[in-house]
This record gives C-alpha cells, sequence and structure tokens, in this order.
C-alpha cells in the first residue's frame, strides 16, 4: 500500500534571516523597523518545534490508520489515558501556517521576485529531495511492511506538484506543502512583485479574507484549490501579526488578526468537530479546537509584541533548523521506528513514543548537517544570480 493521503500535517515555514525594507512615504513604519538588520526570533524557532511535536503526537498515537500497523494495535489501545490529548496534535498544522504568514510577510518584505523565489526554493526543496529518496528507499526495503509507491509516483513527488496531479505521496505530510505553495504564489504575485508595503499588504489581507469567504458560498472548487477557505485566516492572520511586530499600535493589524482568528478557529471546527460517534477512534470538542487555535494565536502575539523575546537560547535556532526535516520524515519513518522499538524490542509504547521522536530529531539533524547545509546556500546563489543577456 502506498502512503495514506492524510489531512493533518505543515510544510515547516521557512524562515529567512530577518531583515527589514526602506517603507515608503505615507508607510511609516516604528523605528526598529527600520534597521537593517533585527535580531532572530529564537522564540518562533522555540513554537514551530513545539507545533512538529504536536503533529508527531498525534501521528503516533492521536489517530489510527497505518500507525496501527506500526504498534500492533491502535493506538487507542496503546495510549488509553494520552491518545484524547494526543488527538488535538493536528491542529499544530494551523499553528504553523500563522507562524509561515508571520514569517513569509517578514522575508518578503523588500525582497525582489527573484530574491524571493531563491530564499523559498532554497529552504524548501534540498531536505525535501532527500526525504523523498530516503522514504522511497526504506519503504523498499523487504523488511519494511509499508510498500513505496510506484517509481513513476515517486520521480513527480520531486517536483512537489503530486497534490494536484493526483499521484501517490511519498510523504504523508506533503499536502500542507501544496498549500505553502499556493499561499507564496499568492503573496509573491500580489505583494513582492509589486513591492511590499504596509497599505499593499493590508489590501491584499482584506481581498483575500473577502474572496475566501465568498469561495466558501461559492462551493466552487476551483475557487477552493486557489484560494485556500480552510487555511487562509491562519495564513493571513499571520501577515497581520507581522504588521503588528512592525507597530504595536496599528489598528488595522489588529483588526486583520482579530478577523483572522473569528474566521480560523470557526473553519477548524468545521473541519475537524464531529458528533461523540463509537465509530470515531477520537472526539475532539470544538470548545478544545477553538482553545488550541486560539493558543497558536495568542503565542504568535506574544512573539510578535516581544513578550518572549527573553527566550534567546542559542540552542533553539538548532531546533528551528531541525523542525523541517524532521516535520517531512517523522510520520512514514516514525511507523517503521515504532514498529522496530515496540515489535522488535519489545519495548513498552510509553518508552517507545519518545525513543521514536528522539530518533527522528536524530535523522532530521543528520539531514539539515549534510544535505540542508551544504546544499541550500549553493542552490540560493544559482537562482538568486542575474541572467546574462547578449
Amino acid at each position: 500500500m502506498s502512503p495514506p493521503k492524510s489531512s493533518t500535517a505543515p510544510a515547516l515555514p521557512p524562515e529567512a534571516g530577518p531583515r527589514a525594507a526602506a517603507v515608503p512615504p505615507g508607510d511609516a513604519a516604528p523605528p526598529a523597523a527600520g534597521r537593517s538588520h533585527v535580531p532572530r526570533l529564537r522564540a518562533l524557532d522555540a513554537l514551530r518545534l513545539v507545533a512538529a511535536l504536536m503533529v508527531a503526537g498525534y501521528h503516533y498515537g492521536g489517530r489510527d490508520g497505518e500507525v496501527s500497523l506500526a504498534w500492533g494495535t491502535s493506538p487507542q489501545s496503546q495510549f488509553p489515558t494520552l491518545h484524547p490529548w494526543l488527538a488535538y496534535g493536528c491542529l499544530g498544522v494551523q499553528v504553523f501556517f500563522v507562524i509561515s504568514g508571520f514569517v513569509i510577510c517578514l522575508s518578503g518584505w523588500g525582497r525582489s521576485p527573484r530574491s524571493f523565489f531563491a530564499s523559498r526554493a532554497s529552504r524548501l526543496l534540498p531536505s525535501y529531495w532527500a526525504a523523498v529518496v530516503l522514504v522511497t528507499a526504506v519503504f523498499a526495503l523487504p523488511a519494511v511492511a509499508y510498500h513505496a509507491v510506484s517509481p513513476s509516483d515517486a520521480l513527480v513527488n520531486l517536483t512537489l506538484m503530486q497534490e494536484p496531479l493526483g499521484a501517490d505521496r511519498v510523504l504523508g505530510v506533503c499536502w500542507t506543502l501544496w498549500a505553502e505553495i499556493r499561499f507564496y504564489a499568492l503573496f509573491a504575485l500580489c505583494v513582492v512583485l509589486p513591492g511590499a508595503t504596509r497599505r499593499r499588504v493590508i489590501l491584499f489581507c482584506a481581498s483575500w479574507t473577502l474572496a475566501a469567504a465568498i469561495a466558501v458560498a461559492a462551493k466552487e472548487p476551483l475557487l477552493d484549490l486557489v484560494l485556500m477557505p480552510d487555511h487562509a485566516p491562519f495564513f493571513i492572520g499571520g501577515i497581520g501579526l507581522y504588521l503588528v511586530h512592525r507597530d504595536p499600535r496599528d489598528a488595522f493589524a489588529w483588526g486583520i488578526v482579530g478577523v483572522s482568528w473569528l474566521i480560523g478557529q470557526n473553519r477548524a471546527v468545521e473541519g475537524l468537530w464531529h458528533a461523540q460517534d463509537p465509530a470515531h477512534f477520537s472526539y475532539r470538542s470544538s470548545v478544545g479546537i477553538v482553545l488550541v487555535v486560539t493558543l497558536g494565536f495568542l503565542a504568535v502575539a506574544a512573539i510578535a509584541l516581544g513578550a518572549l523575546n527573553r527566550v534567546d537560547w542559542r540552542w533553539l535556532t538548532v531546533a528551528g533548523a531541525l523542525t523541517y526535516p524532521f516535520y517531512l520524515l517523522h510520520e512514514h519513518l516514525g511507523w517503521v521506528a515504532i514498529a522496530a522499538y515496540h515489535r522488535g524490542l519489545g519495548l513498552p509504547s510509553y518508552a517507545t513514543l519518545p525513543l521514536t521522536v528522539a530518533t527522528m530529531l536524530l535523522l532530521a539533524w543528520l539531514l539539515n548537517r549534510y544535505v540542508e547545509g551544504p546544499s541550500a546556500p549553493r542552490l540560493r546563489a544559482a537562482l538568486s544570480k542575474p541572467r546574462r543577456t547578449s
């Protein structure tokens, strides 16, 4: 069988080196926004890691499906007390999207389209390509109970276009990368290409919010595909929080954040809530869903306002760098690790869970150290180089 088309987990929003752009007349920003360099927001790295661990907890113990084969039984029986809480871990995706809105607005401000594209491609692709090859190779091993996708579909996965093309996915979590790519395209066309200004970003947020609401009412698949009404409030909320970061007194920015939270919590409840039913693996209450979404917005808001500036430990930079490769690898290679530790070595489930997470973090470090580290700067330089015209 090929990896399931799960609907729960992010591409981790790529992080760019924070730098502020010149602000056009009429779009005045606070003095801090005019500096050429601003301190790295390490608290954002910490939040990114928390969101990744939430998603991993969901995939390992908060849902059924293929992971049950790894455990030998349903995670519901492996974690009778913990599994209802782990079921909320899928909301780490929404937290990631809020972070992504913040980071992409920061990254795209003052950048040319070429530089923006180069930064995104160099951040996403090296680890992604390596993860696709690694998971395909591991699943092809005779000792592994899961079947790799066909060679043709595996090759399509290297383009990141497998989702719209209908090919089987090598990485179950890559559906969120498809959402990220569409967000990048919208932001690049509407903000980066004409040049980022406060007014233009506010207009982009307002227009996308209205268009996404129209898409829900129209029930038109093409509009859903382009405007992503289920994800848009979280990306837009993150953009609003970046505007708050630039100027905490900006009433329009706070309005964007407030409207995005109100719509976002509703979309999350619509997508994840269901009535209590013994046929379902777990039950997430609407109050619990709203609470997790709210905490995600509040956490990014606290970072935007500088309330967590003291969370500035250097190791968090490493944690932030590991989050993306960890996210790519953790689900499917986690199944292999769970089976090896729990069924192969006979370790108890409550020992297998943290050991599997630690193993995936180690693999993420290797990917970051030996693939992303050397490859990303070279790819960025190659894509950033101006083309010579004869």
